[in-house]
């Protein structure tokens, strides 16, 4: 199967965003793939502020890229767009980090009107990385992702119905089988 790098352009310890990234990664995971997470958050601020493609931390994520064979992007969306921490990590990356890739973007955010920044903000950046392939995202309501006190994870019935058939379609995209798992895990 297909090894799989989900990338969270969130700057927060305690993400929707992540969260659902990690709770697609368990499904990918089921169908067979090899999923490494990767929290842009994570990367030594002075890598990303100061543009250091040398460093070493920005090397390995560059690496972890090549590595994969399809990317899953996963950003909330600020004022119209995918968030500053991701845009500095790609900034970063190879002018053609993404050729040969198949890429899943995903986006969250508080209000619908937002739910085209995937297409005009995020697609046309993740193109220019040369994809080979961007699969349909999705967008999803940060109201419908919830997350208990224990740290597991649901999802409102019709977004996770979509996230599981984008999440499929990107896993088939890549070679791999679709799963029976539930939806609203």
């Amino acid at each position: 199967m297909a090894t799989v790098l989900s990338v969270s352009g969130s700057p927060s310890a305690t993400s929707r965003t992540a969260r659902l990234l990690r709770h697609l990664d368990d499904r990918l995971t089921a169908q067979g793939h090899e999923v490494i997470p990767l929290d842009v958050r994570s990367l030594p601020p002075e890598a990303l502020l100061h543009a250091h493609a040398d460093h070493p931390a920005i090397a390995e994520a560059t690496a972890l890229f090549a590595r994969a064979d399809g990317v899953l992007i996963g950003t909330p969306v600020y004022k119209a767009a995918y968030s500053g921490l991701l845009k500095s990590l790609l900034d970063l990356l190879p002018q053609y980090a993404l050729a040969g890739k198949t890429v899943l973007p995903l986006a969250t955010g508080g209000t619908t009107a937002h739910v085209l920044a995937i297409d005009y903000a995020l697609r046309p950046v993740l193109a220019s990385l040369g994809a080979a392939h961007i699969t349909p995202g999705w967008f999803t309501l940060d109201k419908d992702i919830t997350v208990a006190d224990d740290g597991s994870l649901t999802v409102a019935p019709a977004s996770a119905e979509a996230l599981a058939q984008v999440t499929d379609q990107f896993s088939l995209a890549l070679g791999g089988r679709t799963t029976l798992l539930a939806a609203t895990g």
